[in-house]
């Protein structure tokens, strides 16, 4: 780590290896699917997921590609439940919601107080809504909005890692007992914590990134999440690109992210889950890929680990 202390990774440099964002409708989420997912209750279920067109998000973080989609201003009053309402038509029936907003639900310049009430109203059918908020941006100040949900609130944080000295590099702009005091404010309200962990960092090795994946997972358990998702770090914002050129930066193997999953399995603290987009992105192995993914997914239905896939390219 010390050889590389002198890189410096700010605001500033994340900014000026960005490109430009893709046009987007303040009126209509640019995203919405329905997936299935292991509930804390251990039943598989519809869970349809919509990526709001909001605001970009304060914090620039290293990894994010999430500004692509954003706007440069606040979207206006009654933007967002317009968003919701024309996804919900869209979408099949579902029994979970997760509103995904590029950034920060309670940022105010993001999701207007003045929708709360609106948007309690079209998501009451749902069993459990799933928000993303920034540790930071967490108070029982801005937790009125729980109050109006017939739903199960839960909030997604993104822990990244518990490395000190990497998490500052991130630029995140927070540090682990930034979100152990945000998972103890928000379980005070019974409201649920989803962790996002990163495997594969920047300026460390494969298997250096693997320790501190697991490590940040016992973290998270720890501080009171109820359940992780594994997020492997990818390219695509510009600033990673410019590590990986550098050597400082390199994608994880698809077989990391197994013993990683198997890791957390084993734990029994909660739900673990691997995110599986691009999947193919880790795998250098043609023969296998297919057959690690759908492990992969049973592991996430099921919570248990599942027969190894043997093949040659571990040889």
């Amino acid at each position: 780590m010390n050889k590389f202390s002198h890189f410096v990774i700010n605001d500033k440099w994340i900014l000026k290896k960005r490109g430009k964002k893709n046009k987007v409708d303040p009126f209509k989420p640019y995203a919405y699917f329905v997936e299935k997912e292991r509930t804390a209750s251990g039943q598989i279920e519809d869970t349809a997921v919509i990526f709001l067109t909001n605001y970009e998000c304060p914090f620039r973080c290293l990894m994010c590609d999430l500004w692509k989609n954003t706007t440069d201003k606040p979207v206006p009053i009654g933007a967002i439940p317009k968003q919701i309402e024309w996804a919900l038509n869209h979408l099949p029936p579902a029994k979970h919601l997760k509103l995904y907003n590029s950034g920060n639900f309670f940022d105010k310049k993001a999701i207007p107080e003045q929708d709360y009430e609106k948007i309690g109203s079209l998501v009451e059918k749902f069993e459990t809504l799933i928000i993303e908020n920034h540790p930071k941006l967490i108070n029982e100040k801005n937790l009125s909005f729980a109050e109006l949900l017939k739903p199960k609130l839960q909030v997604a944080i993104g822990l990244e890692t518990v490395h000190p000295e990497i998490l500052k590099k991130l630029n995140k702009k927070m540090n682990p007992e930034d979100f152990k005091n945000a998972v103890q404010v928000l379980n005070k309200k019974d409201i649920s914590v989803r962790s996002f962990i990163l495997l594969s960092l920047p300026f460390l090795s494969e298997s250096e990134g693997e320790y501190w994946a697991k490590k940040s997972i016992d973290f998270a358990y720890d501080s009171g999440a109820e359940c992780c998702t594994v997020i492997p770090t990818r390219m695509g914002n510009g600033a990673m690109e410019s590590l990986f050129e550098n050597k400082l930066f390199s994608l994880p193997s698809i077989q990391t992210l197994e013993n990683v999953i198997e890791y957390g399995i084993e734990l029994k603290a909660g739900r673990i889950f691997s995110d599986i987009w691009d999947i193919e992105l880790f795998s250098k192995c043609t023969k296998c890929t297919k057959q690690r993914k759908e492990r992969l997914i049973k592991m996430n239905f099921h919570q248990k680990i599942i027969k190894k896939v043997k093949c040659d390219c571990e040889f």
